[in-house]
Parts: C-alpha cells; structure tokens; sequence
C-alpha cells in the first residue's frame, strides 16, 4: 500500500509539473501573438470565470454530457455485443468483416450529415450518428478479445457444468476485462469530440454549439475556455470512475 501510495504521489507530481510547464508555454507564446489570435491563460481564465457565474457553461457542459452518455452506452452496448459474436463464430466475422471495415473507414462526418438528414435534425438522430461513428471501434476491440479467450478455461467450466451465468462471469468476463476498458477509454474520447461537431452542424445547445458561435465572431478565447472545461471535466472521469473501476475489476490478477 506504501509502495502504491508513493507511486501516485510521484505521478500526481510529475502531472502537475508537466501542466505548470504547459501553462508557462502557453503564457510566453501568447506574449509574442495577437491576443486576438492567441488569448493568454489569465484571459481564458476570466472567460472561463464569467461563464461559469452566469450559468451557460455548466448547462452547455451539462447537455453535452448527457449526450455522450447517451451516445457511449448504446455504442458499448452493441458493439460489444458484435464484437464477441465476431471473435467466437468464425462464419460470422467472415461474412461480417466487409462490413466492418466499411464502417471504420466511413469519414464521420458522411455518417452524421446522412443522419440528420435522414431523421431530422433531432436528439435522436444525434445520439445514432455518434453512436454508429463509434460501433465499429468497440467491436474490431472487442473482437479481438474474443478471439483470445482461453479455450482450456472454457472447457474446464464445461466439463464442471458451472452454468452459463457464471462462466459467464468468472470466465469470460474477466478475460475481456483489458479490451472493454481499451475499448471505454478510446470510445470515451472519441465519441465527446463527435457529439461536438454534431452540435455544431444541427443543435442549438451544448459545447459544440458554442464553440461554433463563438467561431464565427472569432472569438478564440471562448473556444479555448469550453475546450478546456469539458477537457478537465473528460479527465475527472478517467481519474475519478474509470481508473478506480479498472483497479477493481483487476483485482483477480493479482
């Protein structure tokens, strides 16, 4: 527990000195530009302030969240669900490869504009683009996840007849348990930056939505301070959920 303590405290350490050094960066090269160009960190702090007393920025950030939830889990949920069929039925990922390939090499932004026009400029026609943006990515992970589940284990919890519910649990899924969090962290920040351009192209909310008004009255500290509140936010949950839930379900290795 000491050594692990020690271990965080350093890398605590260290991040924060790589942000001082950043900022510093950001600062001396803000110096030298237009401010109109390149706002200074104390200006993008003030905008950033004055948003977040006047409400805008955590409703827009508030939106977006909700979005990307929405978005994440129903991405996880199905390709998931497709990448596991794929790794353990070869006749299926033979016939179903093309296809998978097809839509990991489909530009993002044909997916989305095909959405809106085909639904509307909805909620729901949002939260598909995004998800099937992000469908592919989970399932070619997940695939490979299957591909590698150790076949002895298997065959002992047959052999035992533990039941499906816990083969299930106490085999299958903690074997899956590296891909579906690499799968949970690319798909988290992959799917915030597309709900960010679907605002952008067809809401009126939402820190996309922002960022592109602001880009029209080129207003670049606004930009940077929404960027860098939902970037801090994206960072709270990798250090506050998803790593302490990784070291959870890693437990067994141990």
């Amino acid at each position: 527990m000491k050594k692990q303590s020690a271990r965080r405290s350093t890398h605590l350490a260290w991040s924060a000195l790589s942000i001082v050094v950043l900022v510093a960066a950001w600062q001396v090269a803000a110096s030298f530009s237009d401010p109109r160009l390149l706002p200074g960190p104390g200006r993008v702090g003030a905008t950033l302030v004055a948003a977040g007393l006047d409400g805008s920025l955590f409703t827009n950030i508030g939106i977006t969240l909700a979005r990307v939830f929405a978005s994440f889990v129903l991405a996880m949920t199905i390709g998931s669900a497709i990448g596991i069929a794929l790794g353990r039925v070869v006749l299926l990922n033979r016939f179903f490869d093309p296809w998978l390939i097809l839509f990991l090499n489909l530009p993002a932004l044909v997916i989305i504009i095909l959405c809106y026009i085909w639904l509307g400029l909805t909620e729901v026609a949002a939260i598909i683009a995004v998800a099937i943006n992000k469908i592919p990515n989970v399932a070619v992970t997940l695939r490979e996840g299957g591909r590698a589940l150790d076949r002895d284990l298997l065959e002992m919890a047959s052999v035992y007849r533990i039941g499906r519910w816990r083969t299930l649990r106490h085999v299958i899924l903690p074997q899956l348990t590296p891909y579906f969090m690499g799968a949970v962290r690319s798909g988290l920040a992959l799917v915030w930056k597309i709900v960010l351009v679907v605002e952008l192209l067809g809401r009126g909310s939402g820190v996309g939505f922002v960022i592109g008004s602001a880009f029209q009255l080129f207003d670049v500290s606004t930009i940077l301070a929404y960027a860098l509140a939902f970037v801090a936010v994206i960072q709270m949950i990798e250090f506050l959920i998803l790593q302490p839930c990784e070291r959870r379900l890693n437990r067994w290795r141990r």
